[in-house]
């Protein structure tokens, strides 16, 4: 069983400031928010590092409207993601059928990598891209995670 980085709520993209002024041990999965656009629910850095114990780091994003769990986007480990209806405590293995993402795993290809999900029944477009800078330890990956129709607020 892999193990994973505690799981965190995240307020919409408003946390970004205070996770980039904490302090954050060099194997800690981090995702730091360049927020761009406004419209867009996630965009920014996810960092899936080594831990100690050979497995990579995951962070899970619950996306949570009213208090009601709309969704939850699973970053890592490693090239892994994952977007699952509603929002549960427990874990979900990424290569369950619930998981709207497929193929789940994102494949290299001569040193990089890309993949762009639409997920229609959540009206969603998760695009994730490795970043330069990635290496054995640690794989960094730009993620936008948007609104397939964009409202007009």
């Amino acid at each position: 069983m892999r193990r994973s980085s505690a799981r965190l709520a995240w307020l919409l993209i408003s946390v970004s400031a205070a996770a980039a002024t904490t302090a954050i041990p060099a194997s800690a999965g981090q995702f730091i928010s360049h927020a761009r656009d406004t419209h867009n629910i996630l965009d920014g850095n996810w960092q899936s590092c080594r831990e100690p114990d050979g497995q990579y780091t995951e962070r899970v994003y619950d996306h949570v409207v009213n208090g009601v769990g709309q969704f939850e986007v699973h970053m890592g480990p490693r090239r892994e993601f994952a977007i699952f209806a509603g929002v549960q405590d427990a874990h979900r293995d990424h290569d369950s059928p619930a998981n709207l993402l497929k193929p789940y795993r994102v494949t290299m290809d001569a040193g990089r990598a890309k993949q762009k999900w639409d997920i229609p029944s959540l009206n969603l477009r998760l695009t994730v891209t490795l970043a330069g800078g990635s290496r054995t330890d640690c794989e960094s990956w730009y993620i936008v995670l948007e609104r397939l129709e964009k409202t007009s607020h």
